[in-house]
């Protein structure tokens, strides 16, 4: 077939505000979550789900999410994109109302997992549309004004659950995604031509079986830790074990596939490998600190998912002006000046989180959020600009799986160890007041501050209920430390990574496609 003329631009625009819908899903549903999870561990209002179950219904969405997403864009070559996109919004629509409704923590991190089914095949078909919808400088600007559905996303998404909790159950915080999906839907199937590549690429089975087992199998080792706070336990060495050994029989098995979906070659390249190993850190830190400010601000301060939600708004304001300051300033300094000493702040910012208190006034947390938005989002914006745009643009898609595979593994990892540590540090600082308590309760207690608040309420025991916030407080200083460390860690890997100022890296690519790429797209109206 042909390929399809250029498309008015007024369809541009309107297929470009689809897309942002999309995207807008994706990320409206992580930032929705993270304001549920204290209403979901309580045993009343919620599901009485332990940290290890809310670790896991977080981390599945992410794992099969990872895990998925490079064979999604294989999947688009091979059917077309916009109907990938399609079938991906109608799995994600049927997760959230399984997960509306679960009765249990384990229904809705089976839930969770399909919904990360729905997301793997949503975000490569999208970007795919944009690419081949836009053209030479056309491309950037529409990337760019598609990156803003981010900042939406983060900002809307706390205030929007907080709203739900505090007039409905916790399940309209999922249900609401559907309405959004039927939206969606109708401007894919009457706007978005059925892009899809010349270049046919093999799904890879062999790849999704050894990539979800072993992330899976490390995930399940790492959150085992933390609920039997003995590292060396069969239980957890031998999943931890088995998971890293699929992993790297995972990366085996890619290198010697031809065109394989996840291709580890490209991480041997000096700033594509090193950027994206240090974005991978910084996504685990992020999605440590998010897990714990959830049970900081609703746990131990008691606010409401209004005011936690609305709390956590200046996170994305800072990471909206964020992402163009820091595009400004790269163009003006080149990338690594502003990106190192950014992501350096963004270590401390999450190390500050250990001098919070249960005392701390509003005003200093919103400053804290405020920077660490602002400096993480000077990082993210630019480096993922610059590491995509310094392969050839006939490699990008592959890039791109890698980019995001990378990310999502590192959040998967980060909310396991971040979760993990938290659990250890509380069960060691709750043990000393639980004396007083009887010895059948005592084991709820250890389980989570909520579970102890709920159990000092059933006995009628302040005193347990203060020392389990102070146990919390202690458990997230701790993983703050760890979680800086992390972080800095980041930041000298992206500064070996990274070409030295004056050799500069436009952050967007803006060669036109039609003169790039090596064929022509199919398209079916």
């Amino acid at each position: 077939m042909t390929a399809p003329p250029t498309l008015p631009k007024s369809r541009q625009r309107l297929i470009l505000a689809v897309l942002m819908v999309c995207s807008l899903l994706i990320w409206l549903d992580n930032t929705v979550l993270s304001i549920t999870l204290e209403t979901l561990a309580d045993p009343v209002r919620g599901l009485g789900a332990s940290p290890a179950e809310l670790q896991w219904a977080t981390g599945a969405y992410t794992l099969v999410f990872a895990t998925l997403m490079f064979t999604a864009g294989a999947m688009g070559d091979s059917f077309g994109h916009r109907n990938v996109l399609a079938i991906g919004l109608v799995i994600f629509a049927g997760a959230s109302i399984w997960a509306a409704y679960a009765g249990d923590a384990g229904q809705l991190i089976a839930a969770r997992a399909a919904m990360g089914v729905g997301a793997a095949l949503i975000m490569p078909a999208n970007f795919a549309i944009l690419l081949w919808t836009f053209t030479g400088p056309g491309r950037a600007t529409a990337i760019a004004i598609s990156s803003t559905s981010t900042g939406v996303g983060m900002a809307a998404g706390p205030v929007l659950a907080g709203l739900l909790l505090g007039h409905f159950w916790w399940g309209s915080v999922f249900l609401v995604n559907v309405p959004i999906i039927v939206v969606a839907l109708a401007g894919i199937i009457f706007l978005v031509p059925n892009f899809r590549s010349p270049t046919v690429r093999p799904v890879d089975p062999a790849g999704i079986l050894l990539s979800i087992s072993g992330l899976a199998a490390l995930t399940y080792g790492l959150i085992r830790a933390g609920q039997v706070d003995d590292w060396s336990r069969w239980d957890v060495a031998a999943p931890t074990a088995v998971g890293l050994v699929l992993l790297v029989a995972f990366v085996l098995v890619e290198l010697k596939t031809k065109e394989p979906s996840f291709d580890p070659r490209l991480l041997a390249q000096r700033m594509f490998g090193g950027g994206n190993a240090s974005m991978a850190l910084l996504f685990f830190s992020v999605a440590a600190i998010t897990f714990y400010n959830a049970f900081y601000l609703q746990g131990a301060l008691g606010y409401s998912p209004m005011k936690a939600g609305l709390a956590n708004v200046p996170t994305a304001v800072g990471a909206v002006v964020g992402a163009p300051l820091g595009a400004r300033l790269v163009s003006r300094w080149s990338l690594r000046p502003v990106a190192v000493p950014a992501l350096t702040v963004a270590a401390f910012t999450m190390g500050a989180v250990g001098f919070l208190e249960l005392h701390t006034p509003l005003v200093w947390i919103e400053i804290l959020l405020l920077a660490q938005g602002l400096s993480v989002g000077m990082v993210m914006a630019p480096v993922t600009g610059a590491l995509i745009s310094s392969l050839p643009l006939e490699r990008s898609g592959a890039g791109s799986a890698v980019t995001n595979t990378a990310r999502q593994v590192g959040s998967v990892i980060g909310i396991a160890v971040g979760g993990t540590i938290m659990s250890i540090a509380y069960r060691g600082a709750i043990e000393p007041s639980l004396g007083d308590v009887p010895e059948a309760l005592q084991d709820s207690a250890r389980v989570s501050a909520e579970q102890a608040r709920h159990v000092a309420a059933t006995i009628h025991q302040p005193t347990l209920a203060q020392a389990a916030d102070h146990a919390f407080i202690h458990a997230m200083h701790v993983g703050a430390f760890w979680i800086m460390l992390i972080t800095l860690v980041a930041a000298a890997v992206l500064l070996v990574s990274l070409p030295a100022a004056g050799k500069k890296k436009d952050p967007t690519p803006e060669t036109d496609h039609e003169e790039a790429r090596s064929g022509e797209p199919h398209s079916t109206a």
